[in-house]
C-alpha cells in the first residue's frame, strides 16, 4: 500500500471459515521478515499473522473451525475487528 515510509505498509487479505474475505493493514514486519516484503516484492506473497485462540473458542475434537484473535500485535481490520472464525487448517502451530 505504501513503500514511501519505512517500514512499508501492506494490506493482507484472508478468507474466513464462512468464505468472507477480510483485509488487515499494518507495517510489513508484522506479517513477514523484514527482507521478505519490500518495494521489489512480487505480490501476492504468502505471509503469516500472529494470533491466539479466542478465550472459550478452542478447537474441540472433531471441529473444523476455530475463533482466533489477531490481538498479539494489535492487528485489526480497518473497522477495528480482531476476532475471526477460520478453518483449522489455516493455523500454523
Amino acid at each position: 500500500m505504501d513503500d514511501e515510509t519505512w517500514p512499508g505498509v501492506v494490506e493482507v487479505q484472508f478468507t474466513d471459515a464462512a468464505g468472507r474475505r477480510w483485509s488487515l493493514v499494518d507495517k510489513a514486519p508484522i506479517f513477514a521478515a523484514a527482507d521478505e516484503l519490500g518495494p521489489d516484492s512480487v505480490f501476492p506473497v504468502e505471509v503469516t499473522v500472529a494470533c491466539v485462540v479466542a478465550e472459550g473458542h478452542g478447537l474441540s475434537e472433531g471441529s473444523r473451525v476455530v475463533t482466533i484473535s489477531t490481538s498479539p500485535h494489535g492487528v485489526t481490520t480497518l473497522d477495528g475487528r480482531e476476532e475471526f472464525t477460520v478453518s483449522w487448517h489455516q493455523l500454523i502451530r
